[in-house]
């Protein structure tokens, strides 16, 4: 009885002239149950990694009270953003979004979020001259964080550009 032949993998006169080298390599050394088009490093299952979460035990909140919706930013010490919520990611919508309660409602859903990564203090920045200012602040409290500072970094002009002029009738 005769054996029957074993194939190689494949051959180069076997693959298309079209082929780029690197193309040819990836095909040469694709593996037997790669499929068509399926490059080696795909063939293989990919690696599930765990995901470590930081633990950040001091950080910034920087508050945006802004006349239509309040936004909590809460970040590391470099300024890496860990987490956010805003009065519209919580659930609010129109006018409802600039009311004192949607601003408390969204700084504790931010300080819930960032207690997954232990921190337990945080300087506030807060910025605007929105309604939710001060609400802000009792939700971030409410949430169990304690605060090292509370600093007000809302920009006021000093001279700026020419006033409009008065108007005349």
């Amino acid at each position: 009885m005769a054996e029957p032949e074993k194939k190689a993998p494949a051959a180069a006169e076997d693959l298309p002239i079209n082929l780029s080298p690197e193309a040819r390599k990836a095909k040469e050394e694709a593996p037997k149950g790669a499929k068509e088009g399926e490059d080696a490093a795909e063939a293989v299952a990919p690696v599930k990694r765990k995901k470590n979460k930081k633990n950040v035990p001091h950080g910034r909140a920087c508050i945006l009270a802004g006349l239509n919706n309040t936004i909590v930013t809460i970040t590391d010490d470099a300024g890496h953003v860990l987490c956010w919520a805003s009065a519209g990611s919580c659930g609010f919508k129109g006018s409802r979004k600039s009311t004192p309660y949607a601003a408390k409602v969204t700084a504790e859903t931010a300080g819930q979020k960032v207690l997954e990564f232990g921190m337990q203090q945080c300087s506030v920045f807060v910025k605007g001259i929105g309604p939710g200012r001060e609400q802000a602040l009792r939700g971030l409290q409410g949430a169990g964080l304690d605060f090292d500072k509370i600093v007000d970094v809302t920009p006021i002009p000093h001279g700026g550009c020419r006033p409009k002029g008065r108007r005349r009738i």
